[in-house]
């Protein structure tokens, strides 16, 4: 059976809406002193739950990529308007992801350049331009090379001022480059390199391709049950290989390391092929409506939900002592922490959060208002 090209793959948005579900939580704790350690990045190697957020989203997108834009192909669309439609989205995105991080001041001379958002686009804008303008074949052959090859820039290539080929924080080849060309405009917690930098996006891109692959097996003509299978197949090989890989290029999400996105990929491969039996092959949808509804507005819902964030930072209000203090504090202590222990206090504010955008993003879905950049 085949994708039917008329009809919305509930999985895929499901799979999408748990993602920006996480995202939305792990970015927004009562307090960043008490948060669980599953939901904090790893400290540098190593990969955590929240690790797996990111390249599950970039993984989803180039399911996308290859699911929507195939239906473009049989429709006969016009190549070059597709390909400006393509271009204007990821400019978009990446604009949208400037604003969000020069909000509310917008200083260009200090402005965090790199950032999810733009991340997003530029990965979407070459995984889209490759689905375009080469076949299944060198969509693999593609999707490896710049695994191997990053690889070999960062493994084999002296660091500048080194004169040696090192993966430690802030001394690495990605490092030395985004201070080469992002001096200024990175992020603010180190200042010295950013985890969306210049040379990881290279890897990055895999992450994107490795779901533009596995839209080709959803496109397929294979039985829906076959699908799961071999989902679950390459599942289990991609991350199998991250984690031998691991041993000489440990997995690091700060700089997007090849075992990162063979190990990630993997457990995407695993997730889609969970919702997918369930939701596709099974119909068990009673538990899918929260998070399609999450997944129908994703980034409309992930940029506003940063921005109003912001807002509660930025916002200062007269607290119990007297003393000002963020909105943001204000509400943890006050609704949270004043009966919770801390840590469980942080992480229920942080779901209270995810439920209230949940709530605006409901009537928007009954609405059937869908934002879509």
């Amino acid at each position: 059976m085949s994708v039917d090209p008329k009809k919305r793959l509930i999985s895929l948005d499901v799979f999408r809406g748990i993602t920006i579900a996480g995202m939305i939580l792990v970015n927004n704790p009562g307090s960043w002193s008490h948060v669980y350690p599953a939901l904090e990045h790893a400290e540098w190697n190593g990969c955590t739950p929240t690790d797996l957020i990111f390249p599950f989203f970039l993984f989803i997108m180039g399911v996308a990529i290859t699911l929507s834009l195939s239906k473009r192909k049989q429709r006969g669309d016009n190549l070059n308007k597709i390909l400006l439609k393509i271009l204007r989205r990821s400019v978009t995105l990446f604009l949208l992801g400037l604003i969000m991080a020069g909000f509310p001041k917008f200083d260009l001379s200090t402005i965090r350049i790199p950032g999810v958002l733009q991340r997003i686009a530029v990965v979407y804008l070459i995984s889209a331009f490759i689905f375009l303008k080469t076949d299944f074949k060198f969509q693999l052959f593609i999707t490896f090379f710049l695994l191997f090859l990053y690889w070999a820039i960062m493994t084999l290539i002296p660091v500048p001022g080194l004169g040696y080929a090192t993966l430690e924080k802030g001394k690495n080849l990605a490092a030395w480059l985004d201070r080469l060309l992002l001096n200024g405009h990175m992020w603010r917690a180190t200042k010295t390199w950013d985890p969306e930098g210049v040379l990881s996006t290279i890897p990055a891109i895999s992450s994107g391709m490795m779901g533009v692959l596995t839209g080709h097996l959803l496109a397929s003509q294979k039985d829906k049950t076959e699908k799961t299978v071999y989902m679950f197949v390459y599942g289990v090989f991609a991350m199998f290989a991250g984690y031998v890989w691991d041993m000489w290029f440990p997995m690091n999400k700060s700089i997007w390391t090849s075992s990162y996105v063979l190990y990630t990929g993997g457990l995407a491969l695993q997730f889609l092929a969970v919702c997918y039996w369930f939701i596709d092959v099974k119909g068990v949808t009673w538990w899918a409506k929260p998070f399609q509804v999450y997944g129908l507005n994703a980034i409309a819902v992930f940029f506003l939900s940063g921005i109003v964030a912001k807002i509660l930072y930025l916002t200062h209000v007269t607290g119990p002592d007297g003393k000002a203090v963020t909105l943001k504090y204000y509400l943890y202590s006050n609704y949270f922490a004043s009966w919770l222990e801390p840590i469980n206090a942080s992480l229920a504010m942080a779901i209270a959060y995810v439920l209230i955008w949940l709530g605006l993003m409901w009537i928007l879905y009954e609405k059937k208002i869908f934002i879509k950049v």
